[in-house]
């Protein structure tokens, strides 16, 4: 590999172009929690949680759960639990600087283990401990995000077969994503009975189901749309509401399904060795590589290849590139 042939060093910075929503007068919530919004609808069903801006830049799932406050959405059975997560690290949004915002002290999306909750020693821990009682009793969780890169629309399942079904009866979007997760933490949508194998019986999965949806580039306003959309899926799918009252009360939400969707198998992880990690070219995700060996970057004067034949980039990314961070990861394709 010649080095001229690497991605330039400096990353372009991108346009941000969805404005930051105005949630003041949702900020509150009436749970005790700040940010945590709790509707009962008296009536016997799933507890049912959509968590937004876990990271303070990823304005989208915001914009969702406004728009769910704002037009007065409650269930029709069970309950529905809405939570504005990173209020301290939204509170330092600007769009010129949009990582800077992504948290305060540390990821929030990588503190879910009860041991490092339980320390209470960085604002993301504290807020984990104060968000635990919410994420612990929602037996179905939709945790929305957005991506550092322009990209198509990505719908994290875990490994567990139960939300792969669900993905596939959401019918959008088109690329699944089935992962283990992070080495260096565990997510919101893996934690407790979420992160447990597929069963009935005490200390399985059971009826619990956890998706994570990655709308597209945190700044492009597309990703609102893919955030709106997947909330009235994920709704309609866990009985909370039906579609009909979907429909009426969240009008122009719910985008045309997939044509067909993909799932994308997670086979392991490039992790970055520096910040000096360099792609070859300006990879967005989901290039498809049809030989194995295929030279796709270096890490820190060590090329990287694809592993073997008709391997596939989830989420390429050297915006936050340095020692320990995962910076692409290779899958296999497949029909869903």
């Amino acid at each position: 590999m010649n080095p001229t042939d690497l991605a330039p060093t400096a990353v372009p910075p991108l346009a941000f172009e969805l404005p930051a929503p105005d949630i003041s007068a949702w900020r509150a919530g009436n749970t005790g929690t700040e940010g945590v919004w709790h509707f009962d609808s008296g009536q016997p069903g799933r507890h049912v949680m959509i968590s937004a801006l876990v990271h303070g830049n990823e304005l989208c799932g915001a914009w969702a759960l406004k728009g769910l406050l704002d037009a007065g959405v409650r269930p029709q059975q069970g309950t529905l639990t809405l939570a504005f997560c990173n209020l301290d690290a939204f509170d330092r949004f600007d769009p010129a600087n949009h990582d800077a915002s992504r948290f305060t002290d540390e990821d929030l999306n990588r503190q879910w283990l009860d041991e490092r909750i339980d320390a209470l020693d960085t604002n993301e821990r504290r807020r984990a401990a104060a968000l635990r009682p919410w994420v612990t009793q929602a037996d179905w969780l939709l945790d929305i995000h957005s991506m550092h890169e322009p990209s198509a629309p990505l719908l994290l399942t875990g490994i567990q077969p139960r939300n792969r079904a669900l993905a596939r009866a959401m019918r959008s979007p088109e690329h699944i994503v089935v992962d283990a997760g992070h080495k260096d933490g565990v997510r919101m949508r893996d934690y407790g009975r979420f992160g447990l194998p597929d069963g009935n019986g005490e200390g399985e999965g059971g009826d619990t189901r956890s998706l994570l949806i990655e709308c597209g580039f945190h700044g492009d306003p597309a990703s609102r749309t893919v955030a709106q959309d997947q909330c009235v899926r994920f709704l309609e799918q866990s009985g909370v509401l039906d579609a009909g009252t979907l429909a009426q009360q969240l009008p122009g939400w719910r985008q045309p399904d997939a044509p067909r969707q993909w799932a994308l198998e997670v086979t392991g992880p490039v992790v970055a060795t520096s910040s000096a990690f360099r792609f070859v070219a300006p990879y967005t995700g989901l290039e498809l590589f049809e030989q194995a060996g295929t030279v796709i970057g270096d890490n820190d004067g060590v090329p990287v290849a694809t592993p073997y034949d008709g391997c596939v980039l989830v989420m390429p990314s050297v915006r936050q590139a340095r020692a320990g961070v995962t910076v692409v990861r290779f899958a296999r394709r497949q029909v869903l």
